[in-house]
């Protein structure tokens, strides 16, 4: 699964190598709502260039349902995104037993593969629902840990308040939804789309996915968020089933680490 990460990452890499990125300035920022501008240039992304890739590590912990124990987690990932791709490979251990994912988004296509002790397959899961779920997921990634991409072309803005917007996202024949709310210091506090599955890659249910995010801190001139949870809101109530930490984030990379 790691020589799989790799392969994956480094066709990216091979395919951004010579990209020249242009600088963001005031002009990039005039056809976003009002509150989308105030938190690109709390971030930062006004001067600085835009993004064709990142690299982002993570640290938290995660759990299988709302009664069960958590296990410690540690990640890496890499989106490109001019033609999106996303490759995400993870690393649990709880009670002393490992397990490790790899979630894969590309060519508008998802995969999930989950090995315990990185042998026996427990999660493989696919589809068209599993597509339009990663493609959240990617969005969301945008708008918390690649906020310069938010000028992107491919999605569409509609102000609901002063301090939310709905936002919609297309790759190719997949177009999804989010609300994004903001507070009065221009900080992206909450993500939620109901456009994304719980899945253990045998059911989907469609629950309204929420990513609230707990702070933010400087990575590299940019202040990006630093903490947030991954919430499912079930009928019976909301479920956490990850909390992240963000441990590093770089931008346009030439080389895999």
């Amino acid at each position: 699964m790691r020589k799989e990460f790799n392969k994956a990452v480094l066709t990216g890499l091979e395919q951004t190598k010579n990209t020249a990125p242009d600088i963001i300035t005031e002009t990039d920022l005039v056809h976003l709502p009002m509150i989308v501008q105030e938190y690109l240039r709390y971030v930062g992304v006004v001067g600085k260039e835009k993004l064709h890739n990142m690299r982002v590590v993570l640290g938290g912990r995660m759990r299988s349902n709302p009664g069960g124990s958590w296990m410690k987690l540690t990640s890496v990932q890499y989106n490109f995104f001019y033609n999106p791709v996303r490759v995400f490979y993870i690393k649990a251990k709880k009670a002393g037993i490992s397990a490790i994912g790899l979630h894969i988004y590309k060519n508008k296509k998802a995969s999930f593969i989950v090995k315990l002790l990185g042998l026996f397959k427990i999660i493989d899961a696919k589809g068209e629902k599993l597509d339009q779920g990663e493609t959240v997921t990617f969005f969301n990634d945008m708008c918390l840990l690649a906020p310069a991409t938010l000028i992107s072309k491919n999605i569409q803005w509609e102000e609901r308040d002063p301090l939310s917007v709905l936002a919609k996202y297309t790759n190719g024949k997949i177009t999804i939804s989010a609300k994004l709310v903001f507070n009065e210091k221009g900080e992206l506090i909450n993500f939620i789309s109901n456009d994304r599955f719980e899945t253990d890659g045998k059911k989907y249910n469609n629950y309204p996915w929420l990513t609230p995010v707990k702070g933010y801190k400087q990575f590299n001139g940019f202040k990006l968020c630093s903490e947030a949870s991954a919430d499912y809101e079930r009928p019976d109530g909301t479920f956490t089933y990850a909390q992240f930490i963000v441990k590093e984030v770089e931008y346009n990379c030439q080389e895999l680490k």
